[in-house]
C-alpha cells in the first residue's frame, strides 16, 4: 500500500509522486549533489588575486581558473548522455562527483599553475555530468505534477554550491591558504558522490549502445530544433553576463576607490539572496507562463549591470544580489523549459540538457576569460559593456521565443 502511495505508473518506469518520502530524499540528495558540484565550479572565482600573487600569474590570465574548467566540461557535456545512458544516470553522477573531487583536492598539490590548470580542466570534465542528466533524470522519476517544484529545488541546491564557491574560500584561504580550500571542496564532492550513488533510485531505463555517433553529435542534434537552439543561447548569454561580471568584481573591489582586499568577502555575502529564486520564478511562470518568467530575470540582470556601474560598495552589494536572483531564476526557467520541450517533440531530454548546457558553459568560458582580459585592458566600463550587450541580445531573443510559442 505504501507503495501505491509513493509511486505512479507511467510506460515502464514508475514515477513518483510529491509529498512523499523517496520524493523528498531524492530533491534533498539531488540538491546536495549540485551544491557540491557548483562549489567546486566556482571556488577560484573569489581567490583570483590571490591566485595571480601564489602563481605569478597577471591578472588577465587568472580568469582561465574558472574557463578551462567550463570549457572542459563542454567536452564532456557531448559524451555525459551518451555514458550516463549506457551505465545509468545514477552511477555516472556519482562518478563524475567522486572523480572531480579529487582533481580538486590534487590541486593543493600543484607546483605551477600549469598543472593547477590542468587538474582544473580535470575536474571540469567529469563535472559535466551531473548538470547535463539531473533535469532528464527528475523528468523521468519524478510525477508530471512535481516536475516545476522538483526542478526548482534542484537549482536552488546549485545555487547555494554558487554560494559555498564564493563565500567558503576567503575564510578557509585566512586559516590555510588557497590550498585548504581545494582539499576540503573536492572532499565534500567525493562524499557527496558516495551519497548519490547510494540513495538515489535508477530510473528504471534500460542500457543503451554506446555509439560514435550519439557521442560526436547526441546534444548537438538538439539543436536542430528551433525553440531549443534559442533557448539554449539565452542561457548562453545569460550565464555571459553572469560570470562575466562575478569574475571581474573581485579586481575591481582590490581596486580604488575600493581597495577593500580580504574584506570583499563581505560582499559576496549577497550571493545568498538568489537562493530562493527558482522557487520564486517557478510561481511566475506557473501563472504567466516560462516566456514571462524568462523576461522577467533578464531584466533583472540588465538592472543589476546598471547597478554593478555605482561608486558605491552598498550598491554593489545589492547589484550583486539582484544578478544572482535575476540569473538564477532565470536559469531555473531555461533549464527545465529545454528538458520540457524536448520531451514534446519526442527528443532526448538527457541529450537536450547536454545541448543547453553546451551553449550555456560556452557563455562561461568565453565570457569568463573575456572578463579579466578586458578589465586589465579597458577597466570596468569594458566589463560592463560586455554584459549590457548580451543582455540585451539575450531579451530579444526571448521575446522573439515568446511570440512564436505563446502559451509557455
Amino acid at each position: 500500500m505504501a507503495a501505491m502511495l509513493d509511486l505512479t505508473q507511467t510506460g515502464s518506469i514508475a514515477r513518483i509522486a510529491p509529498r512523499t518520502s523517496r520524493y523528498r530524499r531524492i530533491l534533498l540528495v539531488l540538491a546536495a549533489g549540485g551544491l557540491a558540484n557548483f562549489a567546486v565550479v566556482y571556488f577560484p572565482q573569489p581567490l583570483l588575486p590571490q591566485l595571480a600573487s601564489a602563481f605569478a600569474v597577471p591578472p588577465g590570465a587568472t580568469g582561465l581558473a574558472l574557463s578551462v574548467a567550463t570549457a572542459a566540461m563542454l567536452v564532456g557535456l557531448v559524451v555525459a548522455a551518451p555514458v550516463s545512458d549506457r551505465i545509468g544516470r545514477v552511477p555516472a553522477m556519482g562518478a563524475s562527483l567522486v572523480l572531480a573531487g579529487l582533481f580538486c583536492a590534487a590541486g593543493a598539490l600543484a607546483p605551477t599553475w600549469e598543472v593547477f590548470l590542468l587538474l582544473r580542466a580535470g575536474a571540469g570534465l567529469t563535472l559535466a555530468v551531473l548538470p547535463a542528466v539531473a533535469l532528464a533524470y527528475l523528468r523521468d522519476v519524478v510525477h508530471d505534477d512535481a516536475q516545476l517544484e522538483a526542478n526548482s529545488i534542484y537549482i536552488s541546491g546549485t545555487a547555494l554550491g554558487g554560494a559555498v564557491g564564493r563565500l567558503a574560500p576567503l575564510p578557509l584561504a585566512a586559516v590555510g591558504g588557497w590550498q585548504l580550500v581545494t582539499v576540503v571542496l573536492g572532499a565534500l564532492s567525493v562524499v557527496v558522490g558516495v551519497l548519490v550513488w547510494m540513495l538515489l533510485p535508477r530510473d528504471g531505463a534500460d542500457p543503451k549502445p554506446l555509439r560514435a555517433g550519439d557521442v560526436l553529435g547526441g546534444a548537438v542534434s538538439s539543436l536542430r530544433d528551433p525553440v531549443i537552439l534559442a533557448l539554449c543561447i539565452i542561457g548562453g548569454l545569460s550565464m555571459a553576463v553572469f560570470v562575466g561580471l562575478y569574475n571581474a568584481i573581485p579586481f575591481r573591489l582590490d581596486a580604488p576607490p575600493f581597495s577593500l582586499g580580504a574584506a570583499e568577502v563581505l560582499v559576496y555575502l549577497a550571493y545568498p539572496l538568489g537562493i530562493a529564486a527558482p522557487a520564486v520564478f517557478r510561481r511566475v511562470a506557473t501563472r504567466r507562463g516560462r516566456g514571462a518568467a524568462t523576461l522577467l530575470g533578464l531584466g533583472g540582470l540588465l538592472a543589476a549591470t546598471a547597478l554593478l556601474n555605482a561608486p558605491s560598495v552598498i550598491t554593489i552589494f545589492v547589484g550583486l544580489g539582484l544578478l544572482t536572483f535575476a540569473f538564477l531564476g532565470t536559469h531555473s526557467i531555461l533549464s527545465g523549459w529545454v528538458v520540457e520541450r524536448a520531451h514534446d517533440v519526442g527528443r532526448s531530454t538527457a541529450r537536450a540538457s547536454s545541448a543547453y548546457l553546451l551553449v550555456y558553459y560556452l557563455g562561461s568560458t568565453l565570457s569568463g576569460a573575456a572578463s579579466t582580459q578586458l578589465w586589465q585592458g579597458g577597466g570596468w566600463t569594458a566589463v560592463i559593456m560586455l554584459a549590457a550587450t548580451a543582455g540585451i541580445v539575450a531579451s530579444a531573443l526571448c521575446l522573439i521565443v515568446r511570440r512564436r510559442s505563446p502559451r509557455r
